[in-house]
């Protein structure tokens, strides 16, 4: 990248300016959830808008059923560089517990962490104003510097993330045609540690069902009925139970049909992150991992399918005692998916083994409450090659192709409605207090992450003659 050193020489002394601007976002109390903040969710956008336009991009505030959303556009005009969608969200969380916060919460302020690192301390800003806000700085140096920016770029933000997209995702399937490019880029995860950058190559699936189990007609007498009746809380809890074996496997026939191994220098790597029980579980009080027993344990949090118990209940659960037999027992049940598995394939699976479970006079109603399917990019994608030498020249270790447990939903709208696959490059930590008081964002992260940004922009112009767009 002939020309990145001036970019990153810009960046690294307007950084003051660029602290500046993201404060004046993270001020705006854009909080998604709570109709008395839409005055602010309106603001919020308004304000990104009127930044992004100063860049060179053709910027429109365009409403939604719900809060407005951002689309920009900046490109060459002939077709011939790379095209990259870029996502982010300025909506936030609420601040509730207020008695928590160390401050008042959207009052940005640059503190230091008890290890003695510079934090933003701020709602939003991890999750997402200072993350969505190291890209739109990323560009902007471009922009100072060359005068143009090196790639095609059409920037989306919504303003409902936080509270399940539900308005944003009919509206960018209604301008599809408006976000056609080479592949999205999300800056909504984060890094390995404060040192080591990270791409998540896939997000886990969800199967999230309840079933209920019926037995008698009413509640009946313990001492009237006890041994004669069936007790539904002892038939669904045989079932649930029966759900694993002694190694952690799920019993369910076909659950792992089209499961497929991490390949072997993925494997490798993930093995000498040496992620251990002590590191990982001893915070949160335990020390035995509960997984499948012959899979790594850093496996069985990310690239494993699973199934959680997610509550159960049933009978008499007041204070005091009542002698009884419940009609009926529930238990909400969630199932993590990898690639290879069908949600609906994994939902009707689970429904045929607690009904050929049932005794007789037993019978399941069962709920659907929400699915999605997993996301995995393809190891060798050449955009994928290309960020992950830009970060790992950015940071001076090499940059992490890892998996994450948990499930982004936009990532798979993109690739469902707009055919993308999403390039996840973030740089929050696992410190980061998101959704909880006293959220913060190292303030590293955020220098760092608009150099990053910066040179994978520019390593996508470069690669454009090596195919960096397919």
């Amino acid at each position: 990248m002939s020309n990145i050193q001036p970019v990153l020489d810009h960046i690294d002394a307007d950084f003051d300016n660029s602290l500046e601007r993201l404060f004046a976002l993270l001020r705006i109390k854009s909080i998604s959830a709570d109709p008395a903040f839409a005055g602010d969710c309106k603001a919020a956008a308004d304000h990104l808008a009127r930044d992004i336009a100063t860049l060179g991009f053709k910027t429109e505030v365009r409403p939604t059923a719900g809060h407005p959303a951002i689309v920009a556009k900046a490109n060459g005009g002939n077709g011939s560089r790379p095209h990259v969608l870029f996502y982010g969200h300025y909506d936030v969380q609420p601040v509730d517990p207020l008695n928590l916060w160390h401050r008042p919460p959207f009052e940005p302020v640059v503190a230091d962490h008890a290890d003695g690192r510079k934090i933003i301390v701020a709602r939003g800003a991890e999750d997402d104003k200072g993350q969505l806000m190291t890209f739109v700085e990323a560009c902007r140096a471009w922009k100072k510097v060359t005068g143009s920016l090196p790639v095609d770029i059409t920037i989306l933000i919504e303003g409902e993330e936080e509270v399940g997209s539900k308005n944003f995702v009919p509206f960018m399937e209604s301008i599809k045609d408006e976000l056609k490019a080479d592949f999205a880029l999300v800056c909504d995860t984060g890094m390995w540690d404060p040192n080591t950058p990270a791409i998540t190559t896939s997000l886990r699936g969800l199967m999230y069902d309840e079933v209920t189990v019926k037995a008698a007609n009413r509640d009946l007498h313990s001492g009237v009925f006890g041994g004669g009746a069936r007790n539904p809380i002892r038939v669904l809890t045989r079932i649930l139970g029966g759900l694993f074996d002694d190694d952690g496997r799920i019993m369910i026939p076909g659950f792992y049909d089209g499961v497929m191994d991490l390949p072997p220098d993925i494997l490798a790597q993930w093995k000498n992150l040496n992620l251990t029980p002590e590191s990982f579980l001893k915070p949160i009080g335990l020390s035995i991992p509960a997984g499948e027993k012959d899979r790594l344990l850093i496996e069985q949090i990310s690239s494993r399918p699973t199934c959680d118990i997610n509550g159960i209940w049933g009978g008499y659960t007041g204070e005091g005692s009542k002698t009884v037999i419940p009609a009926e027992a529930s238990a909400k049940v969630s199932f993590r998916l990898v690639e290879g598995q069908d949600p609906q394939k994994i939902k009707q699976a689970f429904r045929d083994y607690v009904t050929a479970r049932l005794p007789g006079d037993c019978k399941a109603v069962f709920t659907e409450h929400s699915s999605g399917s997993a996301i995995a990019l393809d190891w060798n994608m050449k955009p994928l090659a290309v960020a992950r030498r830009a970060l790992t020249e950015e940071w001076g270790k090499e940059a992490l192709l890892v998996g994450s447990g948990a499930s982004i939903p936009i990532v798979a709208d993109f690739k469902r409605t707009l055919g993308l696959d999403s390039l996840l490059i973030g740089f929050g930590l696992d410190d980061d207090n998101i959704h909880s008081p006293n959220e913060k964002y190292d303030l590293k992260s955020f220098h760092k992450g608009i150099r990053s940004w910066a040179r994978i922009l520019g390593a996508f112009a470069e690669g454009r003659n090596r195919g960096v767009d397919s």
